[in-house]
């Protein structure tokens, strides 16, 4: 961590076991605030579990989870959320009978303000947002209509309504053509320099993840297996090996992160 680097996210030593199976095993790391931070790593590493253990989904077997300096292992995913914690999910479900502003007026409804917000209000925020991300447009359409560009869109745009500090993204460009991927990846840096969120990104689309994050930290059967600048982790023989399984593979790796 550089001088003057704020921590708002501290995992501590966390160990999370499903009865035999051991997801995460001593997991430890830290992210500075305004930063972009990747999660990477091959399917069943235990990145989406920890993603749930970070929200309150999951509580550990061992470790903590701090942010901002508070201990919030454990809680319940609705008070993390309330705290400025909010996530993206890999597999998209917006309601789809309500609106797209409906969908997003959730978020501002259920998130930091909880409580101490109206409706009108609520609808307020979630209209700046939708044009925020774009949809604007769509705001009276019924969710289940978006195609999966639109509801990525949307998913951000429920979760931004939540007014977060820190966002966690789990593979918010899967199934995204490479012009997609371009503007979602363009939005996400708006949402960093514009919105001041820091954002922790789980992704297998390579090349973005690594032209985007400041930071990696890779996954491996539970374990971390390495963490460092986007430069240092391609060039990590361990991390090659152990993400792919092969040589041959890990020469396509590493030119793929050479592309985009």
């Amino acid at each position: 961590m550089a001088e003057g680097d704020i921590v708002i996210l501290r995992v501590e030593k966390v160990t999370k076991r499903f009865g035999g199976l051991v997801a995460l095993s001593d997991v430890s790391f830290e992210v500075n605030q305004g930063e972009i931070l990747g999660l990477i790593g091959p399917n069943g590493a235990g990145k989406t579990t920890l993603f749930n253990v970070i929200t309150g989904v999951y509580k550990p077997e061992e470790g903590r989870v701090i942010f901002k300096n508070k201990d919030i292992t454990g809680l319940r995913p609705h008070k993390i959320a309330r705290m400025g914690i909010a996530r993206t999910h890999q597999i998209v479900k917006p309601f789809g009978d309500l609106t797209v502003l409906e969908n997003t007026m959730i978020g501002a409804l259920y998130g930091r303000r909880h409580g101490h917000i109206t409706e009108e209000e609520a609808r307020d925020i979630a209209l700046d947002i939708l044009e925020f991300v774009g949809l604007k447009e769509k705001a009276d359409l019924p969710a289940r209509i978006l195609n999966i560009q639109e509801k990525k869109r949307l998913e951000l745009a429920r979760a931004l309504a939540e007014e977060p500090e820190l966002l966690l993204l789990d593979e918010v460009l899967a199934g995204l053509n490479p012009s997609e991927v371009a503007k979602m990846l363009d939005l996400l840096r708006k949402i960093r320099s514009e919105k001041n969120v820091t954002m922790i990104m789980i992704e297998h689309v390579m090349h973005a993840v690594m032209n985007l994050a400041d930071r990696i930290v890779v996954l491996h059967f539970g374990r971390k297996i390495a963490e460092g600048t986007p430069e240092e982790v391609a060039s990590n023989p361990e991390v090659i090996t152990a993400y792919l399984g092969d040589p041959e593979m890990a020469l396509k790796f590493v030119k793929s992160l050479k592309k985009g």
